[in-house]
């Protein structure tokens, strides 16, 4: 069975990736699978301690620490349990039936990677926990997802909003390209006004490529509006959807005409950090 998995921390975000995951799913009609990692920080007890108080220690202040390792571990694990509770409570409420919950210890990107096989969409806040004190800067976790997942990565933004139009930031490349194909054949966008943008010269080549996209996206029967824009890609990707009123930006997470690195392609980065709307990422 298929499912959409959402990636809950207890942060300010994990309301809207609930919400993002509820929308999603109901589309596609599949499960939704909430998952609350406890990095290994947090499940993992702290070593002895006792080389460090000094010899003389009494005994009772090591069984003392031991017992507040072991509360604290209590504590960690029932915050967890609670996270997971309120996200079911809040998918229920946007109308999800089948929900199953997941608590694990480990390592985040180890959990999806196991997870994933048989997912259709992983959905993942913009930021973390630290999101109120790091506005400019993108969650560590979000890279290192989007780096390892084979699926798509719905990017879930502050606030949740309901879409009806999704813009394709499309280059002509492989990533760029799947988002195309799942444009004409996904219930996902079903029913979604779609744009496709190409940021690039006005050339003959150029056209001819979103010509192609357009044909390729409009085959489910949608509604397709293609522009070819020059400038700056951030810039003009984010002028366009303020001006066109785009609720969703889907692009690859690497650009085709970069050397693929060890970090979400730079276009990719500034426009996840600068958009207001969520983002779907292709590999």
């Amino acid at each position: 069975m298929t499912k959409v998995i959402a990636l809950i921390d207890g942060s300010i975000y994990s309301q809207s990736v609930c919400d993002h995951a509820a929308w999603a799913a109901k589309r596609i009609e599949t499960p939704v699978e909430i998952v609350h990692v406890l990095g290994r920080r947090e499940a993992i007890a702290p070593a002895d301690l006792s080389g460090s108080i000094g010899l003389g220690a009494r005994t009772a202040l090591l069984e003392e620490l031991a017992a507040l390792d072991t509360e604290r571990a209590k504590l960690i694990q029932k915050r967890g349990r609670a996270i997971l509770a309120a996200a079911r409570e809040r998918m229920e409420a946007d109308g999800v039936t089948e929900i199953q919950e997941r608590l694990r210890h480990g390592d985040l990107i180890e959990t999806v990677n196991e997870l994933e096989e048989d997912a259709r969409l992983v959905v993942i806040g913009k930021r973390g926990e630290a999101a109120d004190f790091a506005k400019l800067h993108l969650g560590s976790n979000l890279e290192r997802v989007v780096r390892s997942s084979m699926k798509p990565v719905l990017v879930a933004n502050r606030a949740f909003k309901e879409i009806t139009s999704y813009v394709i930031a499309f280059d002509g490349g492989t990533s760029a390209m799947k988002a195309v194909d799942m444009a004409g054949r996904s219930p996902f966008f079903a029913g979604l006004k779609g744009h496709i943008l190409m940021v690039g010269q006005p050339t003959v080549e150029n056209q001819r490529k979103l010509d192609g996209a357009k044909a390729l996206a409009a085959a489910g029967g949608g509604s397709i509006t293609t522009s070819l824009e020059q400038g700056q890609p951030e810039e003009a990707i984010t002028n366009y959807i303020d001006r066109e009123g785009c609720d969703l930006l889907v692009m690859g997470a690497y650009g085709h005409s970069r050397m693929r690195t060890l970090i979400i392609g730079s276009t990719t980065s500034e426009m996840v950090r600068a958009c207001r709307v969520p983002v779907l990422l292709f590999r």
